[in-house]
Formats: C-alpha cells, sequence, structure tokens
C-alpha cells in the first residue's frame, strides 16, 4: 500500500481489495499435468526450538507454524498480504481497525474458531507468564500491548477485543498503515485454548496439537524430521494440493546438498558457501537465488567487560571487509551492509559509514587507535559464539582473520546448536556472537527492533534514548515522509553506536528440484507455504 495515501482512500481500497469468498492456496497453472504423490520433503535449517506461535522465534520454527496455524491475514508465495482467518478487514478511524472471521474456520479437531480465540491468542502471546521473545516486538503495534508484556497494565487492557463471535477490533496506539501486514504474523493470531488447557506444555506434541492451519503434525522426531499431512478441516483445504510435508532440521549445508543430490530432499535450504556458481553451471534448472529484506550480522554484548566500550566494537567493524565476504567467501550474490536497516525496506533508509568509502590502509590506521585509546593490546582474545554450520563457520574462519591480520586480535571460535545460541544470546553470555534477521513485514521497524532500547529482539543490550524518542517520533507522524526521515535519523544516531556489525543483506541461495510448482523466487522474506506448493508429474 502506498503510505501517502489519504486515510478514506487507503481504507476505501483495503476494504475493495478484500474478496470474502476468494480462495488463495495453491493455483496449478493450466495444462500442467500433477504428480499421483504429492508429497514433499525440505530441509529447514535448524531443528525448531518450539511450534508454539507465542514461542516461536527462528525462521525454522515459524515456517512449520505457518503450516498449522493460520492468523488474520497471510502472505502468498508472491509475498503479497492475503486474507487468511479473516475473509476481509477494514481501516474504521487511523488507530483502529476491523477484521472479520471466516464462518466456515475450524480448529483441526472440528471446533469453529472464533474471535475470543483470537483474542485469547494474542493475551496469552503478550502474557509476562508466557515469556515470548518477540512480546515487544509485536505488541508495540497494540494499544498497551507493550506496557502489558512489560506487566504495567492488565491483559484486558490491550487493544484486541471481540465485537462479536466473528469480528475482532484491533487498536493501535498510533497510525499503523501497514497492520494487515503485521497481522499475518502467527503471534498474533488464534490459539486453541480448550487444547491448550487440556495438554499444558504438551499441547504441541503429536496427537495433540491443535491448530487451525492447512496442515496438522503427525511425527516429531527431535533432530531427525518433523511431518506434517493435509488438515481436512482446514477452510480451504479442496484448494490444498500436498498430501504430506516432511522437514529436515539439517544445519551442515554439505549434507543437505548429498540428500538433494541422492533424491531425499527436495528443497536445500541454504548452498554452502562459495558452492553457489558450482552449483549454477552444473544444476542450472535447480538453482534459486533471489533478494530478500534480511540482514546478516553480529551481535556485539555492550555488557561484556571488553565489549562495553564503542571504540573497540567500532575497531571489529571497521576492519571487516564486506566487498571480499560477499564476492569471495559466500559468493552469492549477498551484498555489503553498514546498516540494521537493508535496502529496498519501506519506512526509513538505509544508512553507512563515512569510513565505508575510505581504504581499507586508512580504516585499519583509524581501528588501532581506537583499540589503542581503548586500552585493548594486540594479543588479546576475543570470544566468537556461532551455530553449527559450515556457512557461519567460514564467515567466522574470514572475521577472525580480519581482527587477527589486521588488528592482531586472537578470536576464539565456539559453535553450538542453533537454539543453545538463541539461549545464549538473549542471556548475554557471549562476547561476540553471530546473528541474522529475516523481516516479519516490509518496514524499518522490524529491523529497528534489533537495537531498540528494551526490545526483546535486542541482545546487544544497547539503548540509545535519543534515538528511541526519535523512532516515537516518527511512528506518530502522519506524514509519511516525515516518519522516514525520523526513522532513518534515529538508525544513523543508533548505528553510531556501533550494537551491531552488519554484514551482508540476505539472498536465498538454493536447490529446489524443478518439480516442486508455486515456488516463484519474488517472497522478499522467503515465506514460501506449503499450502501453495504442489509436485509437478515427472
Amino acid at each position: 500500500m502506498k503510505k501517502n495515501m489519504s486515510f478514506s482512500v487507503l481504507a476505501a481500497s483495503v476494504v475493495l481489495a478484500m474478496g470474502a469468498n476468494a480462495a488463495f492456496a495453491a493455483k496449478v497453472p493450466a495444462g500442467v499435468q500433477l504428480a499421483a504423490k504429492q508429497e514433499l520433503t525440505r530441509n529447514n535449517g535448524s531443528e525448531p526450538e518450539s511450534l508454539d506461535p507465542a514461542l516461536a522465534e527462528s525462521v525454522g520454527a515459524n515456517n512449520i507454524a505457518r503450516d498449522l496455524f493460520e492468523a488474520l491475514t497471510a502472505a502468498d508465495n508472491d509475498g503479497r498480504i492475503v486474507p487468511g482467518l479473516a475473509e476481509s478487514w477494514k481501516q474504521t478511524d487511523p488507530t483502529t481497525w476491523v477484521f472479520t472471521l471466516r464462518k466456515n474456520a475450524k480448529w483441526s479437531d472440528g471446533v469453529q474458531v472464533t474471535a475470543d480465540d483470537v483474542v485469547y491468542g494474542i493475551r496469552r502471546f503478550l502474557d509476562p507468564k508466557t515469556a515470548s521473545p518477540y512480546a515487544s516486538t509485536y505488541g508495540a503495534f497494540l494499544l498497551n500491548g507493550v506496557e502489558a508484556a512489560e506487566g504495567k497494565k492488565a491483559l484486558t487492557d490491550i487493544g484486541i477485543k471481540a465485537v462479536d463471535k466473528l469480528t475482532v477490533e484491533v487498536k493501535t496506539p498510533y497510525p499503523v498503515a501497514f497492520l494487515p501486514e503485521v497481522m499475518s504474523n502467527n503471534q498474533l493470531g488464534p490459539a486453541p485454548r480448550h487444547a491448550i488447557e487440556k495438554h499444558g506444555k504438551d499441547w504441541t506434541k503429536p496427537g495433540k496439537l491443535v491448530g487451525n492451519g492447512a496442515f496438522v503434525l503427525k511425527d516429531w522426531a527431535v533432530n531427525s524430521k518433523i511431518v506434517i499431512e493435509k488438515n481436512p478441516q482446514y477452510w480451504d483445504a479442496k484448494a490444498v494440493v500436498l498430501s504430506k510435508v516432511t522437514y529436515l532440521p539439517i544445519e551442515d549445508g554439505f549434507a543437505d546438498v548429498k540428500l538433494y543430490q541422492s533424491g531425499e530432499n527436495d528443497w536445500v535450504y541454504q548452498l554452502p558457501p562459495g558452492t553457489y556458481e558450482k552449483y549454477k553451471a552444473e544444476l542450472p534448472k535447480d538453482v534459486r537465488n533471489s533478494p530478500m529484506l534480511g540482514l546478516r550480522y553480529y551481535s556485539l554484548n555492550a555488557k561484556d567487560p571488553v565489549m562495553k566500550d564503542k571504540r573497540v566494537r567500532q575497531a571489529l567493524s571497521m576492519v571487516i571487509d564486506r566487498d571480499i565476504l560477499a564476492a569471495k567467501i559466500t559468493a552469492d550474490g549477498q551484498s555489503p551492509a553498514y546498516s540494521v536497516v537493508v535496502k529496498g525496506t519501506a519506512g526509513a533508509d538505509a544508512t553507512t559509514y563515512d569510513w565505508a568509502k575510505w581504504p581499507m590502509e586508512q580504516r585499519v590506521a583509524e581501528a588501532k587507535k581506537l583499540l589503542a585509546a581503548a586500552g585493548l593490546q594486540a594479543g588479546s582474545k576475543i570470544k566468537f559464539t556461532y551455530n553449527t554450520s559450515e556457512y557461519h563457520k567460514k564467515m567466522a574462519i574470514f572475521a577472525a582473520s580480519e581482527w587477527k591480520t589486521k588488528l592482531g586480535l586472537n578470536t576464539e571460535l565456539e559453535n553450538m546448536e542453533f537454539k543453545v545460541l538463541l539461549k545464549k544470546r538473549h542471556d548475554g553470555e557471549y562476547q561476540i556472537a553471530r546473528n541474522g534477521w529475516v523481516a516479519d513485514y516490509n518496514d524499518a521497524t522490524t529491523f529497528l527492533t534489533l537495537v531498540q532500547c528494551g526490545s526483546d529482539q535486542n541482545d546487544n543490550g544497547n539503548c540509545n534514548p535519543k534515538a528511541e524518542e526519535l523512532i516515537k517520533q516518527g511512528n506518530q507522524a502522519k506524514d509519511a515522509a516525515k516518519r522516514k526521515q525520523l526513522l532513518t535519523q534515529a538508525t544513523k544516531m543508533i548505528m553510531d553506536d556501533y550494537p551491531i556489525i552488519p554484514l551482508l543483506s540476505y539472498t536465498t541461495p538454493r536447490l529446489v528440484k524443478p518439480y516442486v510448482g508455486g515456488y516463484t523466487g519474488k517472497n522478499s522474506l522467503d515465506r514460501y507455504r506449503n499450502k501453495d506448493l504442489y509436485i509437478i508429474k515427472h
């Protein structure tokens, strides 16, 4: 949606764009013959930390959650926002949205999904007892959402209300023109109260999990596979083509490719670094790669005795040659990044540093001065933590080499399972840590949450009150240009504190079998729902 539309035109366009009876599942082109066996195996990159929508944090966990649950809205495989649980919605005033639910939406056990389920789901998500790692991130878009997540206001004060059985009213603390996009995330969707109260923490296990998505959970063998099957109770089940999907949790890119080559995997999560051109030549019909709104970066623990010094953080960032990293190390089409906001994001411009244009010799000389002023001498040891993956290992070795050869620092590398890394980052038990973020919606605030004061997704421990005030002013601004100016200014101010080391803007270099239909390469958030996919006869 264009941000400079007048309210009346915008509201009208939102209402008119929604077809009450439209179906948005797999669209099989005319003439395409489907395979008799509609089963897909796709690698998901890691073991999910949880399948509870309120607790799902990683990309992998949310990929599966989108199959098992459906929020008010959804993103199709082209990245367009389409009706989900809600068949239509409208904006009744600058801070009020009304969503109308489908009459035929059911939980996988046959119970109807109602507005009360949405209210319960959102309140449960923001309840401090749930301790969701996304609470402040999405709570910021609901009136009193952050305050409730912090325990400062009652859950009943949150701007979410069931007007009647099929109508949900959402109130925001300031105008949020992109709210339908935000509401596509399952953390802000319904939750099956009857199943959760019956099974407690075990409610997400096979045989107990009750969802409202296109698929149901059939098997979960930890560190081996997760199997989901078509949900016959889903409102659009007739249009869902795949009958079974197996998710693999493989972190090793080379092992992933081997399974693909042996026919045991239809979808490589991410090609190992430096192999993209090789497979592009060998398997041109299988290679897929497109830009996405995502950032590879390293978190710097501002509470660590060494990293708390801004001069150290700046020096570490200055000497990493992003151009070599992109062209020689990952070599898969990613572009250098110097800002927490990546290029192409709505709502703010990607910022940069003056030194990014300096010759490397000048950058190194300045970085050495900064370290000397901070009292960190050559030969000092720093510790880098990353999750087990050849991709992240190769990047880590490159960074360690840059810090060693240019600054004389010795880096201790520590690797672990992804879900362990998640916890260590949140607990602040690291010095420098591998990190990455894929946008949850196309607006600068999805990236700013990584560096904002008090954000659940801020693993760095940084806080810039002046920038925080600019973000607040920007979000309150009615003029889109003014908002963009303020958010860009805030971004620059935060980046000048060096809370993170931005490295690369993501692309999605992977192998996908040519017979997997519905994979468009157009989804900038890399959200490919299995309800939109199908297997072509081959």
